[in-house]
């Protein structure tokens, strides 16, 4: 059977589906090897079902009387040596080849090596300078067993591999054979087991490295963010922004037909920074405008505008800079992911954010000014307001002078 398969970007594995069914009885995994493969032929999703090793060969099986051999002097030795010189040949001399030397095998012709008969006509030497056919000292008969036996942790294991089906995903496959999968292994005798391989079990691997070190990231970064913010009121409505990319992420895997594995997993990772330091820029901004004095609604509206053109800006930088990786088959995923997440993230951000913070401190609109008296003027109005209402007052009549 040929297969031609893509050049393979991450770790190879071969094939994307892998089974390993392994025991103490390498007959008894074949058997088992045998059952979960029609099983796994009746999905399909499941293409190309094949084993690393199960068929059995051809052997010649010589069955020696050591009773008869002993007294003849024979040793099994001897009698090996004697055997394999026939099928498997034996150096005889060697030839050089300008700097290599090459070996010269003598061995019985193939039509000879092939039938029993020569072999039982094949005289064996006895110590005593006489020869013997081997057909008075063993018994010779044609047999079947596996040429190679691949071991994991000392136990015999074949593994069920196969290809997915044009446009589906390793994982999308195991999901679906789960439950027979749970009721195959249930049968299984003590001592036999069903393992997952392939791109599945890689894809977790990778994962668990990612994991691991993801609690002492979110930490630092938990901590980095209270030293600029200092207030968790402040890291609250920053860290809350952080889930919005998850929609645009969605929208792009699903428009893009890109899958959500690793790759992807690491732009969403990244994408969730990128979310937060926008969070952090605006939230700084709110905080400076009102330090200058301005109404907290207004400074709310203010910081917004403000902030409005750096932040798409540098959303577009970011959003430009993976367009020439998203159609890449390793990259892409990511690409993807991030060019999803930050457009939408960077739009509900510029209109959550702000509402949030205004829901969350409670913040009221400020309140409108009387044009008649100065003496109304609120110190936290804004500038734009405060000329506006001071010029309505110089234009408002004088009051008229009465004589005694």
């Amino acid at each position: 059977m040929s297969r031609i398969s893509p050049l393979e970007l991450g770790p190879p594995v071969g094939w994307p589906l892998k089974f390993r069914i392994s025991g103490p009885d390498p007959a008894q995994v074949r058997d088992y090897a045998q059952s979960f493969a029609s099983m796994l032929g009746n999905t399909p999703s499941a293409q190309n079902i094949n084993f690393d090793w199960n068929e059995p060969s051809k052997v010649v099986r010589v069955e020696v009387d050591q009773d008869r051999a002993r007294a003849l002097g024979i040793s099994s030795q001897a009698l090996s040596q004697t055997i394999n010189a026939v099928l498997s040949g034996t150096i005889v001399t060697r030839v050089r080849d300008d700097i290599y030397l090459v070996d010269v095998v003598a061995r019985a012709a193939s039509h000879e090596r092939a039938r029993l008969e020569t072999l039982r006509s094949l005289m064996i030497e006895t110590p005593g300078g006489r020869s013997v056919p081997l057909e008075q000292i063993a018994k010779l008969s044609y047999g079947l067993e596996p040429p190679l036996i691949w071991r994991r942790q000392r136990l015999p294991t074949i593994t069920v591999q196969a290809d997915t089906a044009p446009g589906v995903e390793a994982t999308t496959v195991v999901k679906s054979l789960a439950p027979e999968i749970a009721a195959f292994k249930s049968k299984l005798p003590p001592g036999y087991d069903v393992v997952l391989g392939g791109t599945v079990e890689e894809s977790a691997k990778a994962q668990a490295s990612v994991v691991a070190v993801f609690p002492l990231m979110l930490f630092i970064m938990i901590t980095i963010l209270m030293v600029q913010l200092q207030s968790f009121q402040r890291l609250f409505l920053v860290v809350a922004t952080g889930p919005l990319a998850v929609i645009g992420v969605a929208a792009a895997l699903l428009l893009s037909g890109a899958p959500m594995g690793f790759v992807a997993i690491l732009g969403v990772i990244s994408l969730i920074g990128m979310v937060i330091r926008n969070s952090v820029i605006l939230i700084d901004q709110i905080e400076t405008e009102i330090a200058e004095g301005r109404h907290p609604w207004d400074a709310v509206i203010v910081a917004t505008e403000h902030r409005l053109r750096p932040i798409l800006l540098t959303a577009a930088a970011a959003i430009l800079g993976m367009i020439p990786i998203a159609p890449t088959v390793f990259w892409g995923p990511m690409a993807y992911a991030v060019i999803g997440g930050l457009v939408v993230a960077t739009l509900l951000t510029l209109v959550f954010l702000p509402a949030l913070y205004v829901a969350w401190f409670r913040i009221e609109p400020a309140p409108a000014m009387s044009a008649a008296s100065g003496s109304d003027l609120d110190p936290h109005a804004t500038a734009t307001q405060i000329v506006g209402r001071l010029k309505a007052i110089s234009a408002a009549p004088e009051p008229a002078l009465h004589e005694p």
